[in-house]
C-alpha cells in the first residue's frame, strides 16, 4: 500500500486526484520508508531489521503553542508533557529532538520558560529548534534568539552534522503576515548555498523549517514563496528529508529524491486545507478524541541504506510510519 502525490498539474504540490488519499494518512498506523525517493510502507512495529552500528533515531515535535488556553485544548502544557512521556518511552533513546516552531503562543518570557522546563525532562541527546511565527511576532524574535540563538545565523538558521547526516534548520517566518506565504530571503538562501557546497552528493540531508517548504495550500499561506531556490540547491543529493510544522496535521509528498513531511501539533488540530473558511484551531473536538489528533514524529536512520523511516505517533498511543 503506497500512496504519494504524483500528479502536480498546478505545480502547487497538490494532486487533485490523490489529495483525499493524502489526507487519509492522518491517524493511520502505517510506516513509510523513503529509499532513493520512492515511498514504501510497513505496519508500525513490524520488524525492520537489527540495529547496526551508525543507526540512530531522532524525534520531531511541533506547534506546542504554550500559552494557548482555549478550545479544544485548555491544557497545552499537559499535552506537551504527554508528548515527552511518549518520547521517554521509546525503546531507544533519540539522539536528537527537533522542535519545528511555535514553541509558544504569544512569545512571552513565561511561555518560553515553561517550554524549557517541560523539554528538559526529555531523554534525548540534544534539542534543536527553529522558530514559528508565534515565537517571533511580538518582539522580532528577541526572546527566542536570547534563548536559542547561540551558534545560529540571522533569525536562527543553522546546520550541523550528526553521524554522516547533514541537518539544516531554516527560518521562513520573518515578517510573516496572516494568510501570507513564508519566505527565506536572500541572505539565508546565500548562506544555504555556501553551507551545502562542500557536501558530497551522497550525504543524507534533513532540512527542517516551520512553514512547509512545498505549497500545501497557498490560499491559507501554507507554503514558502522562495522555497524553489532552496530546493534547487538540494536536488543533487541522493536522500533529502524535509520536516515542517505549522499546519498541525500530517501530509506527505515525494518529489525525486526528496520526501516532504508535515507534523501534527502537540496542542490542537487545524482543518484540512480548504475544509473551513480559514485555518485555526478545530474547536468542536471531543475531549476523548483530542489526543488522537496530536502527536510526534520519530525518524530512524540506518547507515548506508539511504533511507529515513518516519514514524508518527498520536498521544492516545496509536502510531503510523511515514
Amino acid at each position: 500500500m503506497t500512496k504519494r502525490i504524483v500528479h502536480d498539474h498546478h505545480h502547487d504540490g497538490i494532486d487533485r486526484r490523490g489529495f483525499l488519499e493524502c489526507m487519509a494518512w492522518v491517524g493511520t498506523g502505517i510506516a513509510w520508508t523513503v529509499t532513493g525517493g520512492v515511498l514504501s510502507s510497513r505496519v508500525f512495529g513490524q520488524d525492520s531489521g537489527q540495529t547496526k552500528k551508525g543507526d540512530f533515531t531522532f524525534v520531531q515535535i511541533s506547534d506546542s503553542h504554550i500559552g494557548f488556553s482555549k478550545e479544544p485544548n485548555k491544557d497545552v502544557v499537559g499535552t506537551l508533557r504527554a508528548t515527552v512521556d511518549r518520547i521517554n518511552a521509546l525503546p531507544a533513546q533519540p539522539e536528537l529532538l527537533i522542535h519545528t516552531g511555535d514553541l509558544t503562543h504569544l512569545s512571552k518570557p513565561d511561555e518560553f520558560d515553561t517550554v524549557n522546563e517541560v523539554l528538559k525532562s526529555a531523554k534525548v541527546g540534544r534539542v534543536v529548534y527553529v522558530p514559528g511565527e508565534h515565537d517571533v511576532f511580538s518582539d522580532d524574535g528577541k526572546q527566542y534568539l536570547d534563548r536559542y540563538g547561540k551558534g545560529t545565523r540571522g533569525l536562527g538558521w543553522h546546520s550541523f552534522d550528526h553521524k554522516g547526516v547533514h541537518f539544516v534548520g531554516l527560518v521562513n517566518v520573518a515578517n510573516l503576515k496572516p494568510g501570507g506565504l513564508g519566505t527565506l530571503g536572500t541572505d539565508q538562501l546565500d548562506w544555504l548555498k555556501r553551507d551545502l557546497a562542500g557536501k558530497a552528493d551522497s550525504t543524507p540531508m534533513v532540512v527542517y523549517a516551520h512553514v512547509p517548504l512545498w505549497t500545501v495550500y497557498a490560499k491559507w499561506g501554507w507554503g514558502t514563496e522562495d522555497s524553489e531556490q532552496a530546493l534547487g540547491y538540494l536536488k543533487r543529493f541522493g536522500s533529502v528529508t524535509v520536516l515542517n510544522g505549522h499546519i498541525h496535521q500530517i501530509m506527505q509528498k515525494v518529489e525525486g529524491n526528496a520526501t516532504f513531511h508535515t507534523a501534527r501539533s502537540t496542542a490542537f488540530p487545524q482543518p484540512e486545507p480548504g475544509q473551513a473558511a480559514s485555518p485555526g484551531p478545530i474547536k468542536n473536538v471531543a475531549a476523548d478524541k483530542l489526543r488522537g489528533m496530536l502527536g510526534l514524529s520519530r525518524v530512524d536512520y540506518k547507515e548506508n541504506r539511504g533511507a529515513l523511516a518516519i514514524v508518527d505517533a498520536t498521544l492516545d498511543g496509536a502510531a503510523k510510519d511515514g
